[in-house]
């Protein structure tokens, strides 16, 4: 009997852990709960030569025929992946990465099935060297921007390399106020120790505009997401940002890491054929407000999701199942090299 009672409570015990929910956020379901995603989308160039950007991969004469029919193909399996998500409630905020001009994210939004969703527009050209911007789409019967800024990064290491501009909204969700943050770090290319510096200056920036708003309000909702380029344990993420794993203590004006959960069971956002290994390089981010609040927003299964339908990935030659790309040194035709990070905001 005391046997019974004890597997009892450790059951109990199981299941009220902050990040032990085994419910699936695909399978969320509340007419008050909405969806936030982030999707870094491969290179959405469109076929036209700009001369201010290295567009040279994704022109009619480039090695994979960048042409009008792969660039509507390649909107169409975003849009598929996008709606896909929640079918029936197609998510209020998209933040993305990997987009080439503002151009691109009206033919998203305005010639395929996300369309339905009424979505607005947030962009702005950065400076990249690539051409790549970040960006940000939403539901203007979801979510109402009072606010945004580009944030620059500046290496004061190297003035002449330029990176995206991480992108701020600030916006209503009925009566509560949401602080929103995209971003797209610096790659990897050279290694991660060579890299690692300018990652983990953009994070000093980016806690600077975090701090700076957690000091006039404690209790703030703030929502960080993007492709960080590094794992939830790398020093730019835990010790610059300091975002901690979700634990049974959840404290004011601290931020956690909705990823750090599914990172230490091996799941991940992109595959690194390299190291044949996932990495978890897209994260949501989130202040501890958005884990406790008793009413308005709140998060309620304590950790984010990847989209991952069979569809959406195919087999390579070691038999993993990896993110079907778009293109590599030829045409693919799939989706994105990444896959998409998502978590349910609930409206109490």
């Amino acid at each position: 009997m005391k046997n019974t009672v004890s597997l009892i409570l450790l059951f109990c015990f199981l299941i009220t852990q902050p990040g032990q929910s085994q419910s699936d956020c695909k399978e969320f379901s509340s007419r008050k709960n909405i969806k936030i995603v982030f999707y870094n989308v491969e290179n959405l160039f469109d076929t036209i030569d700009d001369p201010a950007k290295d567009d040279k991969e994704f022109l009619p004469d480039s090695k994979v025929y960048w042409n009008t029919e792969r660039y509507n193909n390649k909107l169409e399996n975003l849009s598929k992946v996008l709606t896909s998500i929640d079918p029936n409630n197609f998510p209020a905020i998209i933040g993305l990465s990997e987009i080439e001009n503002k151009s691109v994210l009206e033919d998203l939004i305005k010639k395929t099935d996300l369309e339905k969703g009424k979505y607005k527009i947030i962009h702005h050209e950065s400076p990249d060297e690539r051409g790549i911007d970040v960006g940000l789409i939403y539901r203007k019967k979801k979510f109402i921007p009072i606010e945004q800024q580009f944030i620059s990064v500046q290496f004061p290491t190297d003035l002449d390399d330029k990176t995206r501009e991480i992108l701020y909204v600030k916006g209503s969700i009925k009566k509560d106020t949401l602080h929103c943050f995209v971003n797209h770090w610096p790659s990897r290319w050279g290694g991660q120790e060579k890299s690692e510096p300018k990652r983990m200056y953009v994070a000093k920036v980016l806690k600077s505009k975090v701090d700076s708003i957690l000091s006039k309000n404690l209790m703030a909702n703030i929502v960080i997401i993007g492709d960080f380029n590094d794992e939830p344990d790398n020093k730019s993420i835990k010790r610059l940002l300091k975002a901690k794993k979700v634990d049974k203590t959840i404290y004011p004006g601290m931020l956690y890491n909705l990823m750090y959960q599914g990172y230490e069971e091996g799941k991940g956002s992109y595959y690194y054929w390299r190291d044949k290994k996932w990495n978890m390089l897209d994260q949501i981010i989130v202040s501890g407000s958005l884990l406790t609040n008793e009413k308005g927003l709140t998060v309620p299964e304590l950790r984010g999701c990847i989209f991952k339908p069979e569809w959406i990935l195919y087999e390579n030659e070691d038999g993993i199942k990896q993110p079907a790309r778009t293109k590599g040194k030829t045409y693919y035709g799939g989706y994105s090299d990444h896959l998409p990070v998502y978590f349910n905001l609930l409206i109490k």
